[in-house]
């Protein structure tokens, strides 16, 4: 590496793919040009993106790299290294489950143990305010975003049906997958009700091999990390890239705080490593690690300037969280199922994505499937009535006989639905702990009423011979939502922070508004957006004279 200093890695990707290379090393006062905080579906894009326009980077990975020889397993109890399993608190009329539902702690973020599904927003979600009245509308339109999501289907990839229906139709680079039974069960249920629905995806699964990562073996594990490495996540899919082309992922790295200048400038992250406190200086900062940390960190990174946290003058930071409304309902056939053969993001409909004025609620729902593996079919169970003992080994006797569709709804953000910093409670860097408050209001539960309703007669005209539900959420975003100006939002359509010129935020946090769809695609669209802004205006982010961005039209 022409002298610089480098660090080997020797991390298993898959069955036969071992990273097994220099990465290069820089001393936390060496001052780069960006530090990313997170490596998931925003941060490891944009390392592979900034490092390969030239940009020296260094992402702080609070987790560790996780080995596919030794953290991806067949089972449930022992994925748990996987998950963000630090202490929250949460509360509101309907507090948030964390941890495997919707956190990742490792190099690759939650792109690890998502499912893989991958559907595109619809243009109608850009514009949600104009059309519906609610919501929020976004800082550019569909036709923005569009050009990178191709992009991103193609780098993931996503296999999926050659025509895509809904939103605007479109088609997938790789061809669909072989859906397993129990996705044949909402395929067969949706024909018989006339449903239009496709199978296959859109999945982040190639359907053959991809360079140095194989085909899918079908083997339904892919929410505890794909072993084989078929399944997409940045860890397989773009982080290389970046080690290749000079960025140093820095794992168990905890970013506790953004510093800043006299002249309201970040100068770098102060981060936790081996109990030790270091700083990272860097000209930019790019924070990626989410809906829940990436406000908790601005929340306290406080200063003279910044008393309410970092990039906060709006008072946005934090507010708006939205959590896709996932209820599961699942259905008893006579005949074998076996849902955990065949990757459980395997297909769906949209055709109840969109606002109907027939409906006594605005926006929609879409159906996926999802597969549950035996011990989150034991928790689905106790949820749903209070099983336990006998009555539940009973239960699970039919665990093979069991087919399960995924309501994924669109809960409409609201500012009563937010992130705080705990007033007392800490964590063990030092951090006070997060706290959410989340409230389902009349819109969302009619929604949600709506779409279980609606899968359990799926099922039925499938053959289920009794269905049953429990309301979950997943898919975690808003809390530093973008927008037109710094009245209305935290960041603006570049994810660049109206407060701080060369402070940016660039995950799910960002979007105010989430659709019916799973947003590791468009997060990853968004980063590529940022950091093609970033590559042609470097200046605005780099250099010492500009002060803030310009606010947008609408």
């Amino acid at each position: 590496m022409g002298g610089a200093r480098a660090v080997k890695l020797h991390v298993h990707l898959s069955s036969d793919w071992v990273l097994d290379t220099e990465m290069r090393e820089y001393r936390p006062n060496e001052e780069v040009d960006f530090c990313i905080i997170g490596s998931g579906a925003g941060g490891g894009v944009l390392a592979q993106r900034l490092a390969r326009f030239g940009f020296s980077v260094v992402v702080l990975e609070a987790g560790p790299w996780h080995d596919t020889e030794t953290d991806m397993v067949s089972d449930e109890a022992g994925s748990a290294r996987l998950y963000w399993n630090d202490e929250r608190f949460t509360g509101g009329t309907d507090p948030l489950e964390f941890g495997a539902n919707n956190s990742g702690r490792g190099v690759g973020g939650s792109t690890i143990h998502y499912a893989g599904f991958c559907p595109r927003l619809h243009p109608s979600d850009f514009r949600v305010r104009s059309l519906d009245g609610v919501g929020a509308d976004w800082p550019m339109s569909y036709e923005d975003l569009e050009p990178y999501y191709a992009a991103m289907e193609r780098e993931y990839p996503v296999s999926g049906p050659r025509q895509y229906p809904w939103g605007k139709p479109h088609g997938y680079p790789y061809a669909p997958l072989q859906a397993g039974t129990a996705g044949q069960m909402l395929i067969e249920g949706c024909a018989k009700l006339g449903i239009p629905v496709v199978a296959g995806g859109p999945v982040a699964i190639p359907a053959g091999r991809k360079g140095k990562r194989p085909h899918c073996i079908m083997r339904g594990f892919c929410l505890l990390g794909c072993k084989v490495g078929a399944k997409s996540s940045t860890m397989v899919s773009h982080i290389p890239r970046a080690i290749a082309d000079g960025a140093e992922m820095r794992a168990e790295c905890m970013a506790t705080e953004i510093l800043i200048d006299s002249n309201d400038r970040v100068t770098g992250v102060r981060y936790v490593h081996d109990s030790r406190l270091e700083v990272q200086r860097a000209n930019a900062v790019i924070v990626a690690g989410y809906a829940i940390e990436s406000p908790r960190l601005l929340l306290n990174s406080k200063s003279n300037a910044f008393p309410d946290g970092l990039a906060n003058t709006s008072g946005l930071v934090g507010k708006f969280l939205m959590a896709q409304a996932g209820p599961v309902v699942w259905g008893r056939f006579p005949n074998m199922i076996r849902q955990y053969k065949a990757p459980p993001a395997c297909a769906l409909t949209e055709e109840f994505y969109e606002t109907d004025p027939r409906n006594d609620f605005v926006r929609g729902y879409a159906l996926q499937t999802v597969a549950p593996l035996p011990i989150a079919m034991a928790h689905l169970l106790i949820e749903e009535n209070g099983e336990y003992g006998e009555s539940l080994l009973e239960r699970m006797q039919d665990y093979n006989h069991y087919a399960a569709i995924g309501v994924l709804g669109e809960i409409l953000p609201d500012a009563r639905n937010f992130v705080s910093l705990h007033p007392t409670e800490k964590d063990r860097f030092g951090m006070p702990l997060a706290y959410s408050h989340f409230n389902l209001f009349e819109n969302d539960r009619r929604m949600m009423h709506a779409g279980i309703a609606r899968a359990r007669a799926v099922l039925e005209a499938a053959g289920a011979t009794e269905t049953h539900s429990v309301n979950r959420y997943a898919h975690l975003v808003g809390t530093c939502r973008m927008g037109f100006s710094e009245r209305d939002s935290v960041v603006d359509q570049w994810c660049r922070t109206w407060d701080v010129a060369n402070l940016f935020v660039c995950d799910g946090s960002v979007l105010p508004t989430q659709g019916s769809a799973n947003p590791a695609i468009t997060i990853s669209a968004l980063a590529a957006r940022t950091a093609d802004w970033l590559h042609h205006n470097a200046r605005h982010a780099l250099t010492r004279d500009e002060r803030r961005p310009v606010p947008a039209h609408r």
